[in-house]
């Protein structure tokens, strides 16, 4: 799996996978390089709402229906942190381009692009990370804890929380109750 690059993947977690930040996870992974590994989980959202962020941040509450989105639990680290997947790429101040029409960003001007209603088109907004050391990743790839698949954005912003999962195992043109949680290997 040497010089593999996943950045624009998801990650798939398997049957097999027993830890609870984990399990029955979809993480598109926005970064992929020697020094290890960053997504955001898509498919855990949380009890807190926008409004309810916004309210905490202080910053000018959203319209009513973006107020009512759910913020994710994008990963284990930094659960204190903002982090706003989102298309189009748009000009805020700390954006990773992830690939040609998505973008991670974690600066708070986009959050008050959005109270204004001049935020992106479409936004998933995490709180936390996933994040991977260099090799790590990989290694847990070899062990049977994930399967990848390139991602396709359509997924992660116009489905619901729970039928992303499906709709990437979709992808591979695999059934999530067919696979088996012991690995073979040849």
């Amino acid at each position: 799996m040497k010089n593999v690059n996943l950045t624009n993947h998801f990650l798939i977690a398997m049957p097999n996978m027993v830890d609870p930040n984990f399990a029955r996870t979809l993480t598109f992974i926005c970064e992929h390089n020697d020094q290890g590994a960053l997504g955001i989980v898509v498919n855990r959202p949380t009890e807190l709402n926008l409004g309810s962020l916004f309210k905490q941040i202080e910053i000018a509450a959203p319209s009513e229906e973006v107020a009512k989105l759910p913020v994710y639990f994008g990963g284990p680290v930094q659960t204190d942190r903002g982090f706003v997947l989102h298309q189009p790429i748009g000009s805020w101040q700390s954006t990773l381009v992830v690939q040609d029409s998505v973008g991670l960003t974690t600066s708070k001007d986009i959050l008050q692009s959005v109270s204004e209603g001049k935020g992106p088109d479409r936004m998933l907004i995490s709180l936390g990370y996933a994040g991977w050391s260099a090799g790590q990743l990989e290694d847990e790839i070899k062990a049977n804890g994930w399967l990848t698949v390139e991602a396709e954005p359509d997924v992660i912003f116009k489905l619901s929380p729970e039928e992303r999962l499906p709709a990437a195992m979709g992808i591979l043109g695999v059934n999530y109750a067919t696979l088996s949680d012991v690995a073979g290997h040849a």
